[in-house]
């Protein structure tokens, strides 16, 4: 029987224990002495939340197919386990064996979102890894970061070996094989990143160097070798059928935030909305064989036992063949396994679909307009009407739905005050077209949730040049829309929620900081900021004095407009988006210029290049 890295004592003065034991159903369990390469998979959060993640259930799957490699996994442990592991100097270990990180050659994080930064630093203090990349020896753990927010790694560059940039899928075989080469050739650390920077994807920060101007912004960005590379590519996956997609996911031992399976359907978007990162860096849109997701969802429910199957994909209605999947999930069902589909346009809102596959008495819809007004969704490039809006709500309460959700963001670029009056007129106007509907037809009242959320600006998008706002002006356009809201007609069908402004601040720092960011983060953990996303455990007055002891504005970063021209700490890497089309689209916002989507036609962006074609340059 495996020795646990916690004794019963321990777990039983913790919450949740389950998080910590391992040996869930469809885990994988190896000899550890008949493996070259001991892989640590890394989620900077709770056990729940990890277990959530499609890209580690991928990846988990695809390393473990390889004999030669044992990849286990790490969360991060709540904060009654880390102070024990602390005081008691018990080393943080993986689900798998129980076994130390820092006994792994590679400790693999994937970087989902800006608030788990210092959660990354847990990782490594527990670990008992040295902190900076430039302190660590052979004894220690490679440590390489992955997911969307490497396409600005510079915030966490001093804590990282490397970084994969892209898709998972494409080049971790050749990273593995690199690694066990140099390794029989008696090669150190640093002969393996320098030969690692070679492989497309792969990013070694240590390789370069950052000069600076006077007034803060970035002068240059250099590679210190002739041989290393001075851009890094995106990796990129083109063919989704004939590709890894794991038939036996993990299964938790406690009830997971998405407690399901996951069958991602498609990646990219055709829609172009400004403001989204991710439908820019996973351009372009690739669709998964319907006969490869029929086959998955079967395998996968039956290995599992989950009762509910998720459809993902960032814009799932978009995925022609939605159709036939659903009516194939249905008809093949045996003990009444519900669908869910996520990402919902109302612009493609399908009462025939959704009839299907949701119990119309139980559940809510939710949409995302984005913006209350038609200017403002232009500008955006959201592609939304409010015809359009209003005949898709229109739909759902015909079919039977009084619960809707409206998503919709402060503080995008030039919104006005009326633009936010926008957006509790809109939801007023949805709410009066459910009371159009018969009396003797309506399930009782109609309750719409407004939600907003403060914008912040992210790297290759249109508006990655845009500036923020301090705390006290989002606070006051949240206050704006609340007491719009009070005006309307349908108020009490309306209800209003709105983001923290001060998570939004910081959101904004680490999204389009540099490595001079790095020291305010390594502060911050220094004074005990963990789970900064959960909000009772933010600390705002932490953070404050990790700025300013480290004397870094966070004014420098949020309150000013980038040139067009300036550099950008992200701008060596090639995320497949031009940087031309970027600023067109930019342009294009200033002037209210809606961008047709990719169905309609062709903008020219750059990743066309990827499908094996040239792109076509448009002068807008």
């Amino acid at each position: 029987m495996r020795k646990l890295a916690l004794n019963d004592e321990i777990l039983l003065n913790v919450q949740k224990p389950a998080r910590y034991i391992g040996n869930e159903v469809n885990s994988v369990i190896k000899d550890k002495e008949n493996v070259d390469i001991r892989f640590a998979m890394c989620f900077p959060d709770v056990y729940e939340i990890g277990m959530s993640h499609l890209g580690i259930q991928i990846l988990y799957d695809m390393f473990n197919q390889r004999e030669d490699v044992y990849c286990e996994r790490v969360y991060s442990p709540w904060g009654d386990l880390h102070k024990i592991m602390k005081e008691q100097k018990i080393p943080l270990f993986t689900l798998e064996t129980q076994e130390p990180v820092k006994h792994m050659d590679f400790l693999g994080i994937t970087i989902q979102y800006e608030m788990c930064y210092t959660n990354i630093l847990q990782i490594l203090d527990l670990s008992q890894i040295p902190l900076l990349s430039e302190k660590r020896t052979d004894e220690d753990p490679l440590v390489i970061g992955g997911g969307p927010c490497t396409y600005n790694p510079e915030p966490l560059a001093d804590f990282f070996d490397l970084f994969y940039i892209g898709e998972g899928e494409t080049q971790y075989d050749s990273l593995f094989e690199l690694y066990k080469t140099v390794r029989n050739q008696g090669g150190n650390r640093q002969d393996f990143l320098r030969a690692a920077c070679k492989i497309p994807g792969i990013y070694v920060p240590s390789l370069y160097e950052v000069t600076y101007h006077e007034d803060g912004r970035i002068a240059s960005f250099m590679s210190k070798f002739s041989d290393v590379p001075q851009r890094v590519e995106k990796e990129i996956q083109m063919d989704l059928t004939n590709t890894v997609y794991p038939r036996n996911p993990l299964v938790p031992f406690i009830k997971a935030t998405q407690d399901r399976v996951v069958l991602e359907i498609q990646r990219g978007c055709i829609r172009g909305c400004r403001f989204c990162q991710a439908g820019m860096i996973y351009r372009p849109t690739r669709e998964r064989n319907v006969e490869m997701l029929k086959e998955c969802a079967k395998y996968m429910l039956k290995n599992t036992g989950h009762e509910e199957i998720s459809l993902s994909s960032l814009s799932s209605s978009d995925y022609s063949q939605l159709s036939e999947l659903i009516n194939y999930l249905i008809e093949s069902k045996e003990k009444g396994v519900n669908i869910s589909l996520p990402s919902l346009r109302i612009d493609a809102f399908s009462l025939d679909v959704m009839k299907k596959v949701q119990d119309i008495r139980k559940s809510s819809l939710t949409f995302a307009p984005e913006a209350g007004s038609q200017r403002l969704r232009n500008v955006i490039n959201k592609g939304l009407t409010e015809e359009v809006i209003l005949n898709g709500a229109g739909l759902a309460f015909e079919g039977g739905w009084q619960k809707v959700k409206l998503y919709f963001m402060l503080g995008l670029p030039t919104e006005t005050e009326e633009d936010m009056k926008e957006i509790p007129r809109l939801a007023d106007r949805i709410a009066r077209r459910y009371y159009e509907i018969p009396k003797e037809k309506r399930n009782g009242k109609c309750q719409i949730t407004i939600s907003t959320s403060f914008f912040v600006p992210k790297p290759f998008t249109p508006f990655q040049w845009a500036s923020m706002y301090d705390k006290e002006e989002y606070l006051a356009r949240a206050r704006v829309v609340n007491e719009e809201m009070k005006e309307q007609l349908n108020r009490k069908s309306l209800k209003y929620n709105w983001h923290e402004a001060d998570v939004t601040v910081l959101e904004g720092v680490f999204a389009r900081g540099d490595r001079r960011v790095g020291q305010v983060l390594l502060k911050a953990y220094e004074k005990g900021c963990m789970f900064d996303a959960w909000s009772e455990c933010f600390d705002n007055q932490k953070w404050m004095e990790a700025f300013q002891e480290c004397g870094v504005s966070i004014d420098f970063y949020n309150l000013r407009e980038r040139n067009v021209d300036e550099i950008l700490p992200w701008d060596f890497i090639d995320c497949g988006v031009s940087k031309e089309f970027l600023k067109r689209e930019w342009r294009n916002a200033q002037q209210e210029q809606v961008t047709p989507n990719c169905l309609i036609r062709c903008s020219g962006c750059g990743a066309a290049r990827f499908q094996g074609g040239v792109c076509v340059e448009h002068q807008n």
